[in-house]
């Protein structure tokens, strides 16, 4: 069933759109709404506040965060969690970690999105 359920992440035509202007809250929610598992954003080595925007998180980090963007972030289950966190760090400048549902175990890296969620 694992190959299976690979191929069809790969191919499901589902996405997951990040826009710099919601709040991290929002974002988060979405996130577990789609794929089951916890979006957690970082200032610093310090969890954000949830109330912020990917852009006002810009004022609270040493990290130049860039939300200038249009199209926004798309993520889908055949990605792998480790590249999903470095595109967060590459495009935006902010550190996040997947956790699974509960938020209490972080997911590895080398699993996909799809994986994680069925585990």
């Amino acid at each position: 069933m694992g190959l299976f359920d690979n191929i069809k992440d790969h191919f499901n035509k589902a996405e997951f759109t990040i826009a710099p202007n919601k709040k991290l809250k929002t974002i988060s929610k979405e996130f577990k709404e789609a794929f089951g598992l916890s979006l957690i954003f970082y200032k610093g080595k310090m969890i954000a506040e949830d109330s912020l925007t990917l852009a006002a998180l810009n004022n609270k980090t040493s990290k130049e965060v860039d939300t200038s963007s249009k199209e926004g972030l798309k993520l889908k289950a055949s990605m792998k969690v480790g590249e999903v966190e470095k595109l967060f760090d590459s495009l935006y400048g902010i550190t996040v970690q997947i956790k699974d549902e509960s938020a209490k175990n972080l997911i590895d890296n080398n699993l996909t999105i799809g994986n994680a969620s069925r585990q």
